[in-house]
């Protein structure tokens, strides 16, 4: 593996990963070897994470700044595009860095908050985009789960709207300015962030109770992953807005209601990931580990209303999780109950093949170290009817009963599930190829790694993991004021007023990434009716190469009876090209009619990064 000199801590954080790392079973790996690797893909994975930054990374050419790329794929799968989940748990990691961790490898993470200011820009620009789920006008156009990197709507079919995102987006800023109100710089916050937080409160407080796609992409239900998370963004949206002087009379109204539904996803034996659907799949999914590690508060204990890490709940969730896991791939052969395995994103899951994916079996690791720091900072450890299979795992003999920390059963539990948690992140490395790039997923069968390349959310699972190992821990959301459920749920939600926010903070694109390829949008006004489609064709081999069979088509998604608007993002156009074009329709009997008038030439701009669109009328 190559590293850049940032690896010149790497000496003093092998002596702090070392006191962290007991004997292991793993292929007999020492403890030096151990920590070397952890080490040195923990710096992959940050300099990984900053290649796929906007305006500066190397692997993110044309990306505006503050914009995070999925992967740099751009076909089988293309992931060349900004979605707002992955953007936001990147960025609420490298807010965690900047807030938490400057002693964390070596590495003084102060020159991150430029990079957490663009996001927050980046986003300001985002909500106000119009796109298939939506506008801002009503708040529905929050709810759009990916766009192009040049700020441009994604114009194709997609699971819309999502509805994680406006709240994993508004708790990444929320970690920040809490930062910013310790430093006190509360007019930074309420002056400049707040407006941008407010939009995605109001679509959280209208919208919580709404069905939506679930962050699979795959479900249209409801979502255990969407609802806490929702949850803990009205709670920690109050926490902030009352230090701020803000009204948060709708959040504290809304976040119980939440809090209640989040209970239905409870089975009696683990979590049922998608309820309000009928998909046909167990509801086992790594949707339910994600929540507890995202939803993970130091100060909340081990509270089982919002399935803490170490709580009964989150804990049986896990060995049934896991266990799904075990015999349906070829590399977990002979990793039976109590050993840590390969593991994905549900077990039924087909897509590119149904394989693990590094974020899964990291974030199985990732529950054990936040339970592990739980039990240490209180001391004991609790057994109950509910989590008896989970520590059975570990002592066939173990009955239900609290454990102090001086007790052989609480000491023999926890460096059993220590080396557990150990053992799914070697697994990682096992499969992880020499030059420390991870992928989406790795083969059920042979470990090849598959799918996306470079995956930015495979890198931020790594960096939060070992970040976990060593006891860094996040700060409070405030989980434990808001975790009363009500005797009663109900449907609250509030409609809420959305305003659009100009970028507040001033970003430069001096040193930017030149696009390899321009994303252009395409915009036509043209009356049609129902069953009538819109396309596009011209010289270039990303418009068909003038064959209206291979054309690039046009979404209605932003139609309306008063603006007849179709549009089109067509990706593969290199810079600086000179293009001719035209718009046809092709009827409900297949047939094709064309647009009047000579063909059109458009000439694909070059800059640093740029955003083009184009306006058009049909031409009669």
């Amino acid at each position: 593996m190559r590293f850049s000199s940032i690896a010149v801590g790497i000496a003093s954080v092998l002596g702090h990963l070392a006191t962290a790392s007991p004997a292991n079973e793993l292929a007999e790996r020492s403890s030096e070897a151990a920590n070397s690797y952890l080490v040195k893909e923990g710096l992959f994975s940050y300099e990984s994470i900053l290649k796929a930054l906007g305006n500066t990374g190397s692997n993110a050419p044309g990306t505006a700044a503050g914009l995070l790329i999925a992967s740099p794929n751009t076909e089988n799968p293309d992931y060349f595009f900004t979605w707002t989940r992955d953007a936001a748990l990147t960025s609420k990691g490298l807010v965690d860095l900047f807030v938490e961790g400057n002693k964390f490898l070596g590495v003084n993470f102060d020159t991150l908050e430029s990079h957490i200011q663009d996001y927050i820009s980046s986003q300001a620009v985002l909500q106000n985009v119009s796109n298939p789920s939506g506008s801002l006008s009503d708040g529905s156009g929050l709810g759009e789960p990916k766009f192009e990197v040049n700020f441009n709507p994604y114009s194709g079919g997609w699971g819309r709207p999502q509805r994680d995102g406006p709240a994993l987006r508004a708790i990444a800023m929320l970690t920040y300015m809490r930062h910013l109100i310790q430093q006190g710089k509360q007019s930074v916050a309420s002056n400049l962030i707040w407006p941008v937080v407010a939009n995605d409160l109001a679509y959280v407080a209208q919208y919580w109770n709404h069905t939506g796609f679930d962050l699979w992409e795959e479900v249209d239900g409801s979502s255990f992953f969407t609802t806490a998370v929702q949850h803990r963004a009205m709670v920690e949206g109050s926490a902030v807005a009352q230090a701020l002087g803000k009204s948060h009379a709708v959040y504290d109204s809304v976040a119980p209601q939440i809090l209640c539904f989040l209970q239905s996803y409870w089975n009696g034996s683990a979590i049922v990931s998608n309820i309000n659907v009928n998909n046909g799949r167990s509801g086992i999914d790594l949707n339910s580990v994600l929540t507890s590690i995202h939803t993970f508060d130091p100060a909340a204990g081990c509270d089982d209303s919002t399935f803490q890490p170490c709580s009964s709940k989150a804990l049986a969730n896990h060995k049934v999780y896991v266990d799904a896991f075990r015999s349906i791939y070829g590399i977990n052969a002979g990793l039976g109950p109590g050993k840590a395995a390969n593991v994905g994103r549900y077990p039924e899951d087909v897509y590119q093949g149904g394989n693990p994916w590094y974020l899964a079996t990291l974030a199985a690791a990732e529950q054990l170290y936040d339970a592990l720091h739980q039990w240490q900072q209180q001391g004991y450890l609790t057994v109950t009817q509910t989590s008896l299979a989970f520590f059975r795992d570990f002592s066939s003999t173990v009955k239900p009963g609290t454990y102090k920390s001086n007790d052989p059963t609480y000491k023999s539990l926890t460096e059993y599930i220590r080396t557990y948690a150990d053992n799914f992140v070697f697994l990682v490395e096992q499969y992880t190829p020499s030059n420390g790039s991870l992928a989406e997923q790795y083969d059920r069968n042979t470990g090849v790694p598959l799918s996306a390349n470079d995956l930015t959310w495979s890198f931020a699972a790594f960096l939060s993991a070992l970040q976990r190992r060593l006891s860094i821990m996040p700060g409070s959301w405030g989980s434990s004021s808001a975790n009363t459920v009500p005797t009663t749920c109900s449907t609250t939600t509030i409609t809420g007023t959305y305003s659009a926010v100009a970028p507040p903070f001033h970003t430069s694109t001096a040193h930017c990434v030149p696009a390899v390829t321009v994303p252009v949008t395409f915009w036509l006004i043209e009356n049609t009716y129902w069953g009538e489609n819109v396309y596009m064709t011209g010289n270039a081999s990303a418009l068909g190469n003038w064959n209206s069979s291979a054309g690039y088509s046009l979404n209605a998604g932003l139609y309306t009876s008063s603006e007849n608007l179709w549009f089109a993002t067509v990706k593969g156009l290199a810079p600086g090209v000179t293009i001719e074009y035209k718009f046809y329709k092709i009827e409900p009997d297949n047939s094709v009619t064309w647009e009047g008038g000579s063909n059109r030439v458009y000439t694909v701009p070059a800059g640093c990064p740029v955003a083009p669109q184009v306006n058009a009328v049909w031409q009669s």
